[in-house]
């Protein structure tokens, strides 16, 4: 009886081992060496055709919309008083300077020229504006139309052929979602992309520029990581199709990669009250008081 429960445990042991090698033989070497390695190349493709899409779409868009972007710059003269260390009554003297830069970021609604851009970029109403395209040429703008509500302005300058961008929907947009952007970076930088998500939406800011000494409430705006910096005011926050979904806005200065711009719907609506009136026509309420004289 041992010597037969040895002699079947024996052959249990050479069946396995020789079980395994001819089946190390017959699945290893024929089946998963010949495939495994094409599964590995198949995987790194996908993962390469990711990354190249993605470059892809970026690429495209910034084509795309490009010669639809304008820098507005600014032209004034700045007033101010030079101090003469030999005048002894301290008045000094009255000197001007003229200012010509650029300081934001627009982009073209129509053809014959017609530029959306935000109200704070354009807010000194004593100085000229101008707009340089994308080909470098420049534009005076003839017109300034203000949105009292809306931190948004519509330049008309004297131009045809202008190539419009295309204006997206921003009701469909999620958190997540990829976005471009593209504006003149630092009032320096022309035509600067850059790419990010939607960070967040339905935010609430209070928006300004420290150089009107001005603050705006602006509501249900979307949040962004995309770069936006001094300079990208005014410019287009841009969905994978080259869509419009954005205005850019404003920026935290306490964080970093915090975005905000109007979504584009809310300029939409203002746009077409713009159409149907020639002006941006808002509802107020006033109040007045009167001081009863005494007898």
């Amino acid at each position: 009886m041992k010597t037969l429960v040895r002699l079947a445990v024996a052959i249990l042991v050479i069946g396995a081992v020789f079980g395994g090698a001819v089946g190390d033989r017959i699945w290893g070497y024929k089946i998963l060496d010949k495939y495994w390695p094409r599964l590995k190349t198949q995987e790194l493709q996908n993962s390469k055709t990711q990354i190249v899409t993605e470059e892809n779409v970026v690429i495209e868009v910034a084509e795309k919309v490009s010669p639809s972007v304008v820098t507005v710059g600014i032209k004034k003269t700045q007033i101010f008083r030079e101090i003469d260390p030999f005048d002894f009554f301290g008045m000094g003297r009255i000197q001007q300077k003229k200012v010509e830069q650029d300081i934001g970021t627009g982009f073209i609604l129509t053809e014959d020229g017609l530029v959306v851009t935000n109200k704070h970029v354009v807010g000194d109403t004593q100085a000229t504006y101008k707009i340089v395209t994308k080909d470098d040429k420049t534009y005076e703008v003839q017109k300034i139309y203000r949105d009292p509500a809306n931190d948004l302005a519509i330049l008309k300058v004297d131009a045809k052929e202008l190539k419009p961008v295309e204006l997206g929907d921003s009701s469909k947009l999620k958190v997540g979602q990829m976005v471009i952007a593209i504006g003149t970076a630092l009032g320096e930088f022309r035509h600067t992309v850059t790419t990010g998500v939607v960070s967040g939406l339905g935010r609430g800011i209070t928006a300004g520029s420290p150089l009107e000494g001005a603050v705006e409430r602006l509501d249900n705006v979307i949040q962004t990581d995309a770069a936006i910096n001094p300079g990208n005011s005014g410019g287009p926050l841009l969905n994978s199709s080259g869509q419009v979904i954005g205005v850019n806005t404003a920026i935290s200065p306490e964080g970093q990669n915090i975005g905000f711009a109007i979504p584009i719907n809310v300029i939409k609506d203002a746009i077409d009250n713009f159409n149907k009136t020639g002006q941006f026509s808002r509802p107020y309420l006033g109040v007045r008081y009167r001081i009863k004289p005494r007898y």
